[in-house]
């Protein structure tokens, strides 16, 4: 039977299940990527499983998130993940070096391969022909261990792209198309297949772009081939050994199709504070900015700061505006400092801020409160950026730059110029020298815990009969950066879960904290339409577990974060009838029965309301696996009791 590319490569690592779509399967992981943010997590729930060494063919952690060395914290931090790469055998990226997605994708990517990572946008290596996937830390753990990771046959998604972009139009401009098209929620459980004639005008890097934001539209992946320009880019790092060619059988069929004529597309924008609220660029042209932001994992690539670059040469931003540049690399950034790109940059008027991931996660450069910030980064969530009234807009560097200049949000095509050219070099330095290799004999390693480094909290199973309050109503789309967000304040609490509860829910109710602890017990939260989307950090699970909080019930929710919940026995049940949303008020009391003992499959699960007995009919999608993760008390608790420890 012919298959498409996302099919032969969820074959090739196929441990157990079938290709139709909503059975359970396992996967074979052969690299994972952790960043720093989520990394410190991920690095003591390996050394909680007992085992020696990494089992994959490659792990990778990198150090691009928590750079601000404000105070001793990350730099403890930093000091921590080093001892453990050396300790557990995995790739060691110091601050400086970039954002993960891109540096791995220059010095590790090979098509063909399974990526699992502790950082939603993972998925930006489906760019090269890799099946990357983004997952929380303790899924990330356990895939270091050996352990197959297990998830639903998503769907695929085929798009067809036809034609050619047109000057002043970009690859951001095609994903905030997909995200106009699909919205946030419109591929969960699915992966995006992209193919078609437009792909030969794309370089790799401009695939980087679409495949990373795939998460904004909850895909669980997205898959280009691994064509020629895919060979380039790797005889561009000097890797062209690790290149295959990969692409779908001919005639092969997609569950959904869809199609983009690329000659079509103009400059679009999303507004606040959501990644599908797109628009055109001239719908909301001539509002004044504060802030125009270049970089990020979402526009990586050289393109993404040449072309600006050409735009600002010879002229000057306005003088209202803070135009904020942040190299993805230490590759890229030696790359515009040779080609004068960055001088042209800098006497426009640009701020250079280190390579990493910076403001794009609330990591300095904060805009000031109510302006617009201009950014090319992936997420425009509410409070992200570091400003609780912030006014995030998503859109290309072309966009970004072309308003820097005027003050206000400007169509590119507006300005009075030729669309600038810019061609890859053939050859870029090897970053690989830049990373610390895993030893390649054990040796003894003592773990550099800082002080604010904590164990992880042990957690017990769910009570035969699970009563509380109703701790939390929350509405639709609710992210991760909203249950505990991230930002200079609180990202440096990461590996620190009483401290970083504290933080919990924050952003929707500042006295969850106090009134959880007031509590002292177990209790509930009620989510709307995609609870959990955005980042995948695990926090946002544990955090509310390390609060009581045993069941998340909701309209619908975010593939990861439903998945993290599992992992730290957090039961997580789905509304049989949405309306019934509507029917539960915040504090009441509620109670489930034999929790575990409901789990049958094509049965509701009954939630009374106490004490008139009212009941509510939910449901649940979990696997028998996951129901074994839950009855166990949470993954790692299951994973000792499975002797993993004693590696068998």
């Amino acid at each position: 039977m012919a298959m498409n590319l996302a099919q032969k490569l969820i074959d090739s690592h196929l441990v157990s299940g079938s290709l139709e779509p909503g059975s359970p399967i396992e996967l074979k992981i052969d690299q994972t990527l952790t960043q720093d943010a989520t990394g410190t997590m991920v690095m003591l729930e390996f050394e909680a499983l007992g085992l020696p060494r990494v089992k994959t063919e490659l792990s990778a952690q990198y150090v691009d998130h928590n750079l601000l060395q404000t105070d001793f914290k990350n730099a403890d931090d930093h000091l921590f993940l080093q001892s453990a790469c050396r300790k557990f055998g995995l790739w060691y990226s110091r601050p400086g070096n970039g954002v993960s997605h891109p540096v791995h994708m220059s010095c590790f990517g090979i098509p063909g391969k399974t990526l699992l990572g502790s950082d939603s946008h993972t998925c930006a290596a489906g760019s090269m022909g890799m099946l990357a996937i983004g997952a929380g830390g303790l899924q990330v753990a356990m895939a270091m261990a050996g352990v197959p990771f297990a998830l639903k046959m998503p769907k695929v998604l085929g798009v067809q792209l036809e034609g050619e972009l047109p000057p002043w139009v970009s690859a951001k401009d095609i994903i905030l198309e997909m995200l106009r098209r699909q919205t946030v929620k419109g591929c969960v459980n699915k992966i995006v297949e992209y193919y078609g004639p437009g792909l030969k005008k794309l370089t790799a890097m401009d695939r980087h772009v679409i495949a990373n934001m795939g998460q904004e539209m909850g895909a669980t992946a997205s898959v280009f081939p691994a064509d020629e320009e895919v060979r380039r880019f790797l005889r561009q790092q000097q890797r062209e050994k690790d290149f295959i060619e990969l692409k779908a059988d001919a005639g092969a069929g997609y569950d959904e199709e869809d199609s983009i004529d690329l000659s079509k597309l103009e400059p679009l924008i999303a507004c606040p504070s959501s990644p599908d609220k797109v628009v055109p660029v001239r719908e909301v042209a001539g509002r004044p900015i504060y802030q125009s932001y270049i970089g990020s994992s979402a526009n990586p690539g050289l393109r993404d700061f040449a072309i600006p670059a050409r735009i600002v040469a010879g002229r000057r931003v306005d003088d209202g505006v803070s135009f904020d540049i942040n190299p993805t690399s230490r590759q890229l950034l030696e790359e515009i400092s040779r080609t004068g790109d960055l001088a042209r940059l800098l006497e426009a008027g640009a701020r250079l801020h280190q390579t990493g991931c910076g403001g794009c996660i609330g990591m300095g450069q904060a805009p000031a409160s109510g302006r617009i910030s201009l950014r090319t980064v992936p997420r425009n969530f509410p409070g992200r950026s570091g400003t609780k009234e912030d006014q995030v807009y998503l859109c290309s560097p072309e966009t970004a730059t072309a308003s820097a200049l005027t003050g206000v949000i400007t169509d590119p095509r507006d300005l009075d110029m030729d669309y600038p050219t810019f061609e890859e070099p053939e050859q870029l330095p090897d970053m690989r020298p830049l990373l610390q290799p895993p030893q390649e004999i054990p040796v003894a390693i003592e773990l550099v815990k800082g002080p604010n480094i904590q164990p992880l909290p042990d957690f017990e199973k769910l009570p035969d009969v699970l009563q509380g309050p109703l701790l939390l109503k929350a509405g639709d789309n609710v992210s991760t950066d909203e249950i505990l967000p991230a930002g200079a304040e609180i990202l440096p609490l990461r590996s620190n879960i009483p401290a970083i509860s504290r933080h919990t829910f924050s952003r929707i109710d500042e006295d969850f904290y106090q009134r959880a602890m007031d509590l002292s017990g177990d209790c509930f939260v009620a989510g709307g339409e995609n609870y959990g989307q955005g980042s995948s950090r695990e926090h946002a699970a544990i955090s509310p577990r390390f609060l009581g909080v045993r069941c998340v019930i909701a309209k619908s929710m975010a593939r990861i974060h439903r998945r993290n919940l599992i992992n730290f026995g957090v039961l997580p049940l789905l509304f049989e009838d949405p309306g019934d949303y509507d029917r539960l008020e915040q504090n009441a009391v509620l109670e489930i029965d034999d929790p575990i003992g409901q789990l049958v499959p094509d049965k509701p699960v009954e939630l009374k309301i106490v004490p008139d007995g009212e009941v509510i009919r939910l449901r649940h999608d979990l696997s028998d696996a996951e129901i074994e993760t839950l009855q166990a008390g949470g993954l790692i608790n299951e994973a000792r009791q499975k002797h993993l420890t004693n590696g068998e």
